[in-house]
C-alpha cells in the first residue's frame, strides 16, 4: 500500500500594481473630485438656502395671521361710522343736550383705525422682509450656481438622486418661492395703500379683498417644495 503524499493549495500570486497604474488611478480620482467640486458647491449653496425659506416662511404665515382680526377690526370701525353718518343725532332727544356728541365719536373712531392701521403697517413691513431676506438667499445660490455651471455640466444638474431632487428642480422651485412672496406682497401693499377714510365702503370689504388674494395664491406652495427638498436637506 503506497503512502499518499499530502498536496498544499498552491499560494496565487501577490498582486502588484505597477506605479503607472497607480499614478492613473490617483489621476482619475483627482479628475473625479474636480469634476464633483462645482456640484458640491451648488448643492451646499442649496442645503443652506431652504432653512431660511421655512424660517422665513414661519415669520410670513404668523404675518398673515395677524392681519386677519386687524382688518376685521377696520371693517367693524367703518361700519360703525357710515352708521354714525347716517344718524340724526338732533332728532334723538337723548343725544341733544350733547351737539359735540356726533364729531367726538367720529374722532374717537377713526383713533382706533389709525391703530390699526399702524399694527397692519408693521406686519406688512415684516412681509417685505420676508421677501427681501428671501430674494438675497436665492439670488446667492444663483449666483454660485452661474460660477460653476460650465464645469458642473447640464447631465449633473437634471440628474435626480434616489433621496434628492435633481439641482434643475431645486433652483426652479426656489424662483417659484421668490415670485411667490413677491406677488403676494405687493398684492397686499397695493390693497391696503388704498384705504381711505372717505370710502368706508372699500373698508368694510377689506376681508373680503384679503381672503381673495389668499384664495388667488398657491398657499401650499412653499410647505410643498420643502417636504420634497427634506430627504435633501438631510444627507
Amino acid at each position: 500500500m503506497t503512502e499518499m503524499t499530502p498536496t498544499l493549495d498552491p499560494v496565487p500570486p501577490r498582486l502588484t500594481w505597477h506605479p503607472n497604474v497607480v499614478i492613473f488611478c490617483f489621476y482619475l480620482f483627482q479628475q473625479k473630485m474636480t469634476q464633483d467640486r462645482p456640484l458640491l458647491a451648488v448643492q451646499e449653496a442649496l442645503k443652506k438656502c431652504f432653512p431660511v425659506v421655512e424660517e422665513q416662511q414661519g415669520l410670513w404665515q404668523s404675518a398673515l395671521r395677524d392681519c386677519q382680526p386687524l382688518l376685521s377690526s377696520l371693517s367693524n370701525l367703518a361700519e360703525q361710522l357710515q352708521a354714525a353718518q347716517n344718524l340724526r343725532f338732533e332728532d334723538v332727544p337723548a343725544l341733544r343736550a350733547f351737539p359735540d356728541l356726533k364729531e367726538r365719536l367720529r374722532r374717537k373712531q377713526l383713533a382706533a383705525g389709525d391703530i390699526a392701521l399702524d399694527k397692519l403697517g408693521e406686519r406688512l413691513a415684516i412681509l417685505l422682509k420676508v421677501r427681501d431676506m428671501v430674494s438675497s438667499h436665492v439670488e446667492r445660490v444663483f449666483q454660485i450656481y452661474e460660477q460653476h455651471a460650465d464645469t458642473v455640466g447640464i447631465d449633473a444638474v437634471l440628474q435626480p438622486s434616489a433621496v434628492s431632487p435633481s439641482v434643475a428642480d431645486m433652483l426652479e422651485w426656489l424662483q417659484d418661492i421668490e415670485r411667490h412672496y413677491r406677488k403676494s406682497y405687493l398684492k397686499r401693499k397695493y390693497l391696503l395703500s388704498s384705504i381711505q377714510w372717505g370710502d368706508l365702503a372699500n373698508i368694510q370689504a377689506l376681508p373680503k379683498a384679503w381672503d381673495r388674494i389668499s384664495k388667488d395664491e398657491h398657499q401650499d406652495l412653499v410647505q410643498d417644495i420643502l417636504l420634497n427638498v427634506s430627504f435633501f436637506l438631510e444627507e
